[in-house]
């Protein structure tokens, strides 16, 4: 079996670990369908209300500092809804995380994916203390690394599928692609968008905290200017 990375001292075993964590969770809660316990029906249902508001983040609950709550969003970072918001967080995570690791070296990015992570879920409970609405997903870490992704590597090209091009594999520099994603997590968290449910105000504070973070830690002269991403990069997704 060939091996991608020269040996495994070099493998971004902290991104593939965060995939692989997020992936049983999934499998082995109510949302991924694999576990009859949870019943189906009526009673599947009530138990996915249940799983969510015990390991996700209720605003009102947060800030009101009630139960477990401190702890929620890091447990919701490893918690997904269904199928699809599982997928695309862990294609994202996948495509910018092996180079992020790589550049931060393992420790550095598994905090820093946690922190930024916890403070995008914070923030977006905050801005909207008054909201029962459960909240799951990574989205917020994966935003922080797409953040630094773009400080680090900006002139690295990765392949985009675009809808308004007919969905055409097209590769981009990466601070194209990434400027383009955040204008429209901006524009839909203003409520310009559609996506009802969708946490976008935690993508953009995610995305800016992963940014302004890798700006101050790593000056323009310790920059890696990367002339590919890895090509297992297959297309574009949101968090």
């Amino acid at each position: 079996m060939a091996v991608r990375w020269q040996s495994l001292a070099h493998a971004p075993v902290v991104t593939y670990g965060l995939i692989g964590v997020c992936c049983v969770v999934f499998l082995l809660g109510p949302a991924s369908g694999f576990v009859p316990a949870y019943g189906t029906g009526d009673a599947l249902l009530a138990a996915q209300t249940a799983y969510f508001e015990r390991w996700g983040v209720v605003p009102v609950e947060l800030v009101q500092g009630t139960g477990h709550s401190y702890l929620t969003p890091l447990t919701a970072l490893f918690v997904h809804g269904n199928w699809l918001h599982l997928l695309g967080n862990m294609l994202f995570l996948y495509v910018f995380g092996a180079m992020t690791e790589a550049r931060m070296g393992r420790l550095h990015f598994l905090l820093f994916y946690v922190v930024t992570g916890y403070l995008a879920l914070v923030v977006y409970a905050l801005v909207h203390s008054s909201s029962d609405e459960t909240l799951v997903g990574a989205s917020g870490a994966i935003s922080a690394v797409l953040g630094a992704f773009l400080r680090l590597f900006p002139h690295a090209r990765v392949t985009s599928l675009f809808p308004f091009l007919l969905f055409l594999p097209l590769r981009f520099p990466a601070w194209i692609v990434l400027v383009f994603w955040f204008v429209l997590q901006w524009l839909a968290a203003q409520g310009l968008g559609t996506g009802a449910g969708v946490a976008y105000l935690a993508h953009v504070v995610g995305f800016a905290a992963g940014f302004l973070y890798a700006w101050a830690r790593y000056p323009p002269a310790a920059r890696v200017k990367a002339a590919a991403a890895p090509p297992a990069t297959e297309g574009e997704s949101q968090p």
